[in-house]
Formats: structure tokens, sequence, C-alpha cells
């Protein structure tokens, strides 16, 4: 009988590599229950805060203060995710968003709630908020007075887009070591040629309107003639709403506030440069206070004091209101609203930018559900890719089509490509601050052959025939090429106009004598025939209303897109991974750097193009600062 051979033992190095994989498998695992034991825990948190909430949702009492204090950017429509928000909220940081209908439908619903009596404006921590979005909240504050209720608004330091909200209180405060800033509109852009041309890159630009002047920062170095005197025309429009109005709401004459604003450097010499003082002097305000004198104000006029110690007043904060209201039954027929805000570019786009596959889903979304008599389009955009906006413009005409009428209601802005998707509408609503038209279009083109010689890298070959390879960016833009493209824009111009034209019952020269790329007001764009009537969300709802012929107690229900949960979280949470890590490992990025998206607007055009093709656009860079 033989012996079995002796067993071997296994080698010393795969020994090591099992257990190192063993130890990776348990940390794997580790990691794995960890995140979904997180997971479970947010839920849970979530559901038992919810359960909380509903349980506070009714215990406004009697004699409180809505305090309306919206910190960051208003806007339309929410571009952080609803898990990302309530994160944020969870871990003390509020969200930096507020939407406008949010805001108004509180202070609408307040005006005829017994329960409460004031409103209290906060609005030194708003940013970003357009004139016509303002206007709007403006206007649900005037209704709240109306019902014979206070507005008191109090801040410290105020811009003059805060400022624009103030006014519209009964009585206006600021901390004595406060100001009012009003300065006036300015639209200054930073232009690129000088540095393209160091790096080597060679910007084409192909347009058709005299003052489309969009992407004139890639091939000059300031502003041209035709651009400036388009942005004075509307701005100055746009700077005359503003004056007039603070001057009718504080009861003061327009011309001495336009000449405040402009002799501010004197005027607050005589004040020492106490800017508060200023501001009482020239009547922009009727007193100074302390935050603790302003609680005691509210006191002495008949608030009662704070449920919790910290609380001056009895108050309830915006979103413990908002909380509150009834949503109305969602299966009851009525008016659908899409938003439109944000760039508009190809495909499908989150909430925050129009996606002309995604925006022209959600109409399309709206005609076929039996809950819509009416649509109406909100919109609040410097337009964008042409093709994208002929998506959207589609979707519109078919809605009219299927016997559904479509209002469009603009906001802040709507030019360009913006105009291009509200052009179809049966009535088109604009506040009178509204910045619309920009009735154009360009084509960019970019090449690198400079750039490339400058690290000794050349491009040479044969083509098949003269148009071979007359799209290839390492080498200069061939004449022939530049022509083909030229043509492709003047068509576009030529389906913009014709399409405008015929959708707003004017001649092709007449609508060209007023598009040429030129922005306009609303104001400016009624008197020019290419808007319908002034107004706001409401009036546009109402009208779409009344021509779909449901009475006055219609139901409003917002189309928009389904949530995507976790995978669009964490898709937010990748887009701002990098400054995060950068603070986790104590780094401070400069605040400059923060704001270059601001500064530098037209960068984005340039990081969106596609190379070795003409971009095609119908974008406005026309928001003043």
């Amino acid at each position: 009988m033989s012996t079995p051979p002796p067993l071997r033992r296994p080698n010393g190095f795969w020994a090591f590599l099992r257990v190192i994989g063993r130890g990776f498998n348990v940390v794997r695992l580790v990691i794995l229950n960890l995140v979904f034991f997180f997971l479970l825990f947010v839920v849970l948190l979530l559901i038992v805060g919810g359960i909380a909430a509903s349980r506070v949702a009714h215990t406004v009492k009697d004699g409180s203060v809505l305090v309306i204090q919206p910190k960051g950017e208003l806007v339309e429509q929410y571009s952080i995710e609803p898990l990302q928000r309530a994160l944020q909220s969870l871990s003390g940081e509020p969200p930096r968003q507020v939407q406008l209908r949010d805001l108004t439908g509180a202070i609408d619903a307040a005006a005829h709630d017994a329960r409460i009596s004031h409103i209290l404006l906060l609005p030194d921590q708003l940013q970003g908020g357009g004139f016509a979005a303002l206007r709007e909240v403006g206007a649900a504050l005037d209704r709240f007075r109306a019902a014979g209720k206070p507005v008191v608004a109090w801040g410290v330091n105020l811009d003059q887009g805060q400022y624009y909200l103030a006014a519209h209180a009964d009585r206006i405060l600021l901390d004595p070591q406060g100001g009012v800033m009003i300065t006036g509109l300015a639209n200054y852009r930073l232009f690129y040629k000088d540095l393209l041309d160091k790096l080597g890159v060679d910007v084409h630009l192909f347009r058709v309107g005299r003052y489309k002047s969009a992407a004139e920062p890639y091939i000059l170095d300031h502003a041209s003639d035709d651009s400036k005197a388009a942005d004075s025309y509307w701005m100055t429009g746009l700077w005359s709403e503003y004056i007039d109005e603070v001057a009718k709401l504080r009861k003061l004459d327009p011309a001495a506030v336009r000449g405040d604003v402009d002799g501010l450097p004197q005027a607050i010499e005589r004040t020492g440069g106490d800017l508060a003082k200023l501001a009482q002097d020239e009547h922009l305000v009727d007193g100074t206070a302390t935050r603790e004198q302003l609680d005691a104000m509210l006191r002495k006029g008949g608030v009662p004091a704070g449920d919790k110690p910290q609380e001056g007043f009895r108050q309830i904060g915006l979103d413990r209101y908002v909380a509150n209201l009834d949503s109305g039954d969602a299966f009851a027929p009525g008016v659908a609203v899409v938003v439109a805000e944000g760039e508009i570019v190809g495909g499908k786009q989150p909430q925050g930018s129009v996606g002309g596959e995604s925006t022209a889903a959600l109409i399309r979304s709206a005609r076929h559900d039996r809950r819509t008599k009416a649509l109406v389009l909100r919109i609040d955009s410097p337009g964008g890719e042409v093709y994208a906006a002929e998506q959207i413009r589609r979707e519109v005409e078919l809605t009219r089509k299927a016997g559904i009428p479509v209002v469009v209601s603009m906001g802040n802005v709507a030019a360009s490509g913006g105009y291009w998707i509200a052009m179809n509408a049966d009535r088109i609503y604009a506040e009178p601050n509204t910045i619309t038209g920009s009735i154009g279009i360009f084509g960019m083109y970019y090449a690198v052959p400079g750039a490339l010689d400058k690290v000794g890298i050349h491009s040479d070959g044969v083509g098949t025939g003269p148009m071979a390879g007359a799209f290839d960016i390492t080498r200069p833009l061939d004449p022939k090429a530049g022509q083909v493209i030229q043509a492709v824009i003047d068509k576009g111009y030529r389906d913009f106009v014709g399409k405008v034209a015929q959708a707003r019952r004017k001649s092709f020269d007449a609508t060209d004598a007023i598009a040429q790329g030129r922005v306009w007001t609303g104001r400016q764009a009624l008197e020019r025939g290419l808007v319908d009537q002034l107004g706001g969300l409401d009036a546009a709802l109402d009208g779409a209303a009344a021509l779909a012929r449901l009475g006055k107690g219609y139901h409003v229900r917002y189309v928009e897109a389904p949530l995507g949960g976790l995978q669009q979280f964490l898709l937010g949470m990748n887009q701002s991974a990098m400054m995060q890590a950068a603070q986790g490992y104590g780094l401070r990025l400069p605040p400059w750097l923060a704001q270059l998206p601001r500064l530098a607007p037209e960068l984005k055009l340039l990081r969106a193009a596609q190379a070795g093709r003409p971009n095609v656009y119908a974008y406005c860079f026309c928001a003043p600062r």
C-alpha cells in the first residue's frame, strides 16, 4: 500500500493574499452595513420629523406674526433636491433657495388667516431675486396690507433689490449701524479676446441681429457701440420702473429719489458716513431700531409675548407656515403650470435648467392629463440652445392644437431662447420690469492651431475634397466652412423672426425691425406687440382659467418631474464634492472664487461648446447688477 504524498503547505505569499482578501471583504461588508443603517436612520428621522411637523402644523396661535426671512436665492423652482434640502435642514444649514410660489402663497394665505396679525419682513439675507420676482412678492404684500394688516420691515444693510421689497411695508426700520445702498443698474462684462489670443485659441462668431452681443467677449476686448446703446435703452427703462415704484410706495418725488441716488457721494459726506441717518434724511426708512427695540415695539403694539424665552413676540416662521397650507384637491381639474427656469440645453436636465427633452416631456404630460384644462408656462430663462428651444415650442403648439389654452407668464427674464418657447402661446403676460425680446441668433466655432503651435505641435495631411477636414479644430477655419456656418445662422434667424411674425400676427419686416437681438423691458415689449398684457403669475393663471372657462374656484397644479431620490441627491453631493473636500481638509477658498459664475457667465458657453461643429444659440446675457 503506497503512502499518500505529504500535504504541501501553501506558499506564504499566497496565504498572505488570502488574508488580505478576507480583510477587504470584511471591511466592504462593514462599510455597506454602515451606509445601509445610516440611510435607514435618515429615512426614520425624516418620517419622525414629518409626523412631528404634522402635529405642530395647526399650532398657529391667535395674534401671531408671520416672520418672513428669506435666505438665499429667490427661485421659481427648487434646483436643490428634496433629500438634500432635508439633510441640510437637519444639519442646521437652511437651504439657500426660496420658492417664489411658497412665499407669495404664504402671504396671500396669511391675509385671510385670522390668527396672523402682522408680517415682519427681514429681507437682508435674500440674494439673487430678479426685479420681476420681487415685484410679485411686493404685490402679495400689498394684498396683505389691503386686508387691513400691517407689514413691518427691518434690516441691517439693504441693497437695492432687498430695499425694493422692503418698500412695500407700512413701516421700514433699520439697525442704527445699518444702511440702504441704492446705486443704479449696470451690465459690465468681462472680455476674453486678448487672453484667447495669448492662448492661441481662435473663436469665430457668426450672428444675425445688429444688437446680438452675447458672444462679443470672445471677439472683442470691449463692448461694441451697438451693444452699449441697446443695453442703455432697456436698463434705463428698467431703472425708471424701479424709481417710479419706490417713489410711489414711499410717497416721494421720483426726481428727488433719482437725485438722491446720483448724489450719494456728496450726501454721505453730509451725514459723516452714517448710512442709517442718510436713509432717514431721504425718507427711505421711517426710523432706526435694534432688534431688541423692534421686539419691544411689536409687543407694545399688541402682539403677545413669545411662547419661547428666546422669542420676543409670538411668531411663526415662513417654513412652518407653508407646512400649514392646504394644497387642495390634487385630482381636481384646473390649470397646470410648467416651470421653465434656467438655461435652455439639450436632452434631459434636472430642475434649475430647461432641458429640450425634459421640459417638452412635462408639457406633453400635462397635455395628456385629463385634469389639465389650461396650461401656464412660467418662464425665467435667458435662452440657450436653439434646437432645445424648438423642441419646447413644438409642444406648446401641439397643446394648443389639442384644444388646451396655453398662457405664458414671464418672470425675471424671458429673452432670446426664452422668447422662442413663449411666442406660440395664446397670451403672453410679462411684468413691466421683465427682460424679454433679444430675438436673434448666433453661432460659435473655435479652433486651436495657434495653441498647438505654442507647444510645438503641427497639423498636416490631405483630404478627399475641399470640405474634407474643414471642421478639424487643429486647423484654421476654412472660409468655405465659415460660409456654411453663416448660411445656417442666417436661416435660423429667418426661422426665428418668421415664427414670431406668424405667432404675433405681424409682417416679417415689422418683426425684424424690433428683433435684431435687441432687448426690451416688459413695458417696452408690450408697446411693440411682443407681449399681450402686463401682470404677474396670478394674472396669467386667471387669464388661462378664463380661456378655459373654469370660473373663479379653479385648481392650480404644478407639473414636475418625478423625484429621483437618492440618485439625484448623490449627484448633487458629487457636484459640490470638490469644495466640500477642500473645506474638510481645512482649505478655505477665497470668496471671490465662489462668485466666478456670476462674474464671468459668458465662460459657460465656451465650456459647453462642442469641438468640430458650430454651436448655435439663442442666448441673452442681460441680467443687470
